[in-house]
């Protein structure tokens, strides 16, 4: 199912962006939230730098399958390694956008607490390798894109559990797209 056949609202349920973040806790006793998970039309919330919102929204979505994760880091590496990310939109003005909407209840959003690991292999590219010592172990262990897969795999079932039901809401008064 393409963007150009569907809106906004559709869309949203169809393919999802995952942003690794500074930590902060949501409330007093609250677990830490390090990476969220953002409907894809939540790009499309007039709270949200425009037109750059809507120029990352084309791109997370072209091509995607249904109910797909994209982390930021996937489209750094399909924009060259970042290169042409000042052609398609700010990103970081976008993703701190997306987090004060997030904040202020404008659209849902799965908020994680991943793991030193997990967050790491999420925000590198999707043919990255990463080397990490286990101290415990006393060795090295080398983790590629199916480790990466595995930690995206996980973050599909909270989300299913999350979503049961109900879509991760976009927010109202999306900008046309």
């Amino acid at each position: 199912m393409s963007d150009s056949q569907h809106g906004p609202q559709q869309a949203a349920s169809e393919v999802y962006l995952l942003f690794a973040h500074e930590a902060y806790f949501p409330w007093t006793g609250a677990q830490e939230v390090n990476t969220s998970l953002v409907a894809a039309a939540s790009l499309l919330h007039p709270h949200v730098l425009q037109p750059d919102g809507m120029q990352i929204y084309d791109r997370l979505t072209r091509g995607r399958r249904l109910g797909e994760i994209v982390p930021l880091a996937t489209l750094t590496y399909e924009l060259g390694g970042g290169a042409a990310w000042p052609r398609v939109g700010a990103w970081e003005t976008v993703t701190r956008d997306l987090l004060r909407l997030i904040g202020g209840g404008g659209c849902d959003a799965l908020s994680l607490n991943l793991s030193v690991h997990d967050r790491t292999l999420v925000c590198c590219g999707p043919h990255s390798t990463l080397r990490s010592y286990d101290g415990e172990l006393g060795e090295y262990r080398t983790y590629g894109p199916a480790d990466r897969d595995e930690v995206l795999v996980s973050i599909g079932r909270e989300l299913a559990r999350v979503e049961a039901g109900c879509a991760l809401w976009p927010g109202d008064n999306l900008v046309s797209w």
